[in-house]
């Protein structure tokens, strides 16, 4: 699709400088996939821009979906790959749609539902990347209140959920079993967890709200001459593990210190929510299948022992006394 489509830019009319600034005037094009929205500075110009692209496209075998097509106001408001692009009192705000929050609260509905009968364990592990994906995919945008929303909608399907579970137990009882500050960094006593295991359900108020950073000039993910710019932008985004995780993986820059390999790896960023949610469950998979290890003969027999993140098919090369873990699986490689 990327190839067939390849030069609508130009077919739009958006011209730019070398300096990658767009010429005043034009108008911009945005384009992911076969999705494709133009802002225009009139109504006019946008018609002709419909036109032109109309016309482009028919020599190609392809035209407009005419039901997901239409023209309209910034100040009215558009929905793209999910986010809401309007303009309220003069500024321009992205944020979650509509759509998408009535999506997710009725997955999160469906999931809660379906697990009942199953321990605290079993609902944390199924909601929990659904909660990391859905909220690091919509952290470039303005979605603090959309957050703080789904959180409460979250909390009370956790509650529903436990009544159901233990109905014949008081109130009491189940706010003491299944709630409390499970998570030592947040004084919060009203986070769902298990006593068993200390696991526990995360909030999508708790991924922190990052900017998007602007794409330099007319860079494309598919120029071979850029790839470095494309892996630098990747380093900079902070995948979804712990502080700790985090910290090994640019203090050994993204490496397996034995065999040099790459850990975690993405051969791009997750473009939409699913994306992140499977990420996730990657990493999560990653790290409990002993991708982090204590070793101490990375280095001279004197050094102290410190931790490095390997991976689990390298472990077994180092002597390891707990049991051997399968080889590295595929699953690490986000295609």
């Amino acid at each position: 699709m990327n190839v067939a489509l390849h030069g609508m830019e130009q077919a739009a009319g958006v011209r730019y400088y070398r300096n990658g600034d767009a010429a005043p005037g034009c108008p911009l094009l945005v384009r992911y996939a076969d999705d494709v929205i133009a802002l225009c500075h009139t109504r006019q110009q946008a018609e002709q821009v419909k036109a032109r692209l109309a016309g482009w496209l028919e020599p190609r075998g392809l035209a407009f979906n005419q039901d997901k097509t239409k023209i309209t106001h910034l100040d009215q408001g558009v929905d793209f790959l999910g986010f809401e692009i309007r303009r309220f009192g003069g500024k321009l705000l992205t944020k979650p749609s509509k759509d998408a929050l009535r999506q997710i609260r009725n997955r999160l509905s469906a999931e809660v539902t379906a697990l009942r009968g199953a321990n605290a364990d079993a609902v944390i592990g199924r909601l929990n990347p659904i909660i990391t994906g859905w909220a690091a995919y919509y952290r470039i945008g303005v979605s603090s209140l959309a957050y703080n929303r789904l959180d409460a909608h979250v909390w009370r399907l956790a509650w529903k959920w436990a009544r159901h579970t233990h109905s014949g137990k008081p109130r009491r009882w189940v706010v003491s079993r299944y709630f409390g500050m499970f998570n030592p960094s947040r004084n919060d006593k009203w986070v769902f967890g298990s006593r068993e295991t200390g696991h526990y359900l995360r909030r999508f108020s708790w991924t922190k709200i990052v900017r998007h950073t602007m794409v330099a000039g007319r860079a494309s993910p598919d120029d071979p001459a850029l790839a470095g710019y494309w892996a630098t932008r990747r380093e900079r985004t902070r995948p979804p593990v712990s502080p700790a995780t985090w910290h090994l993986l640019r203090r050994q820059h993204g490496r397996c210190p034995l065999c040099r390999g790459l850990l975690l790896y993405a051969s791009h960023e997750p473009h939409d929510e699913r994306e992140w949610e499977q990420w996730h469950t990657i990493i999560r998979k990653a790290v409990r299948k002993q991708a982090v290890a204590t070793v101490m003969d990375l280095g001279t027999p004197d050094e102290q022992a410190a931790y490095h993140l390997i991976h689990a098919c390298c472990r077994r090369r180092v002597g390891s006394s707990k049991p051997s873990t399968p080889a590295r699986p595929e699953a690490t490689r986000l295609a």
